[in-house]
């Protein structure tokens, strides 16, 4: 069997992934504010806020981390002369090959939080789908798009 790819994540990665997780919990907290607020207006039996409470507990600590934790210590990527390895997922673990002659294009892209953190996801595109390698520093994902337009520029020659 194949090594697993070389390269991983890099750490600001994974505080970006715990930020993710804060933003999702203030939404839990949200609702779970609403669902008091009913609960207390309606006359609602008062576990209910308890069960708000744990769940907002739960998501929280899955969220900001176990999940992220998780993530950055699965994902990891490789670009070889002849392919691109990726390796993701949370639960099940999912290697992909990219084969460089089906690449069709390659993107990097940054939204606001990436932007404050100088990381950058790169977009693999092919006929079928797009492959994304998340939260790169902004400078590596530059090179590696390069990298990988190069490459696939090579492949296509040599078809």
């Amino acid at each position: 069997m194949r090594q697993e790819p070389k390269y991983q994540i890099p750490k600001k990665g994974l505080t970006v992934w715990r930020l993710y997780g804060v933003l999702e919990t203030l939404v839990a907290i949200i609702i779970a504010g609403g669902v008091s607020f009913a609960t207390y207006s309606f006359d609602w039996p008062k576990y209910i806020y308890f069960i708000a409470a744990a769940i907002v507990l739960v998501i929280a600590l899955l969220e900001i981390w176990v999940f992220p934790n998780v993530r950055w210590r699965i994902w990891r990527y490789e670009v070889r002369e002849q392919e691109i390895e990726i390796q993701s997922g949370l639960f099940i673990v999912k290697r992909t090959l990219i084969p460089m002659v089906r690449v069709q294009h390659v993107d990097t892209g940054q939204g606001p939080i990436l932007k404050k953190y100088d990381l950058a996801n790169i977009s693999i595109s092919s006929a079928a789908t797009t492959h994304v390698i998340p939260m790169l520093i902004t400078a590596d994902a530059d090179e590696l798009r390069a990298k990988i337009s190069e490459l696939a520029r090579v492949a296509e020659e040599d078809v």
